[in-house]
């Protein structure tokens, strides 16, 4: 599987790379060598945890350098006034009256509950590229439904700030 990822995504990917290889992994094979120091290893509690620690990192170094060997790099594409990836937007569900705002994101960041919705989910490709006013149908395995933008904010970085105001 590749994973979709904006170029902000890679940058936090190598950031944290790095950190594990130059600040993490010494730090861990240095617990790993103090705790083998205490002798007998067949009890050695300390041991068997500095051990899991530095493989549990070094498997997480291998999946991220994993990650961005199969990765795509995408990059926002649209107009001002269209739903595009991290712009915050406000979406209206006509037959419940309420409203909702999310962000289209990458696969990686997403969290719906919080709003960040994957550009691979079903609601974050039925809403692309649409413009305030339009109904969008969003499918599901139940059929589907339909929602309305109300509103289109600027686009916000990955950090959640504001690049220029909603």
């Amino acid at each position: 599987m590749h994973d979709r990822l904006t170029q902000g995504d890679i940058d936090k990917i190598k950031a944290e790379i790095s950190e594990r290889k130059l600040v993490i992994r010494p730090k861990l094979l240095d617990d790993l060598k103090t705790a083998r120091e205490q002798g007998d290893l067949s009890e050695n509690f300390e041991y068997y945890a500095a051990k899991r620690a530095k493989n549990q990192n070094e498997s997480r170094i291998r999946y991220l350098e994993n990650m961005l060997k199969t990765a795509h790099l995408i990059r926002n594409i649209g107009g001002e006034d269209e739903v595009t990836m991290d712009r915050e937007i406000e979406i209206a569900y006509p037959d419940d009256d309420e409203t909702e705002t999310l962000r289209i994101v990458t696969t990686i960041r997403s969290k719906p509950l919080q709003g960040l919705i994957s550009i691979d989910s079903p609601m974050g490709k039925a809403l692309l590229h649409h413009k305030v006013g339009d109904t969008v149908f969003i499918p599901t395995d139940a059929g589907g439904y339909e929602v309305i933008i109300t509103r289109i904010g600027d686009d916000v970085d990955e950090s959640g700030d504001a690049i220029r105001n909603f």
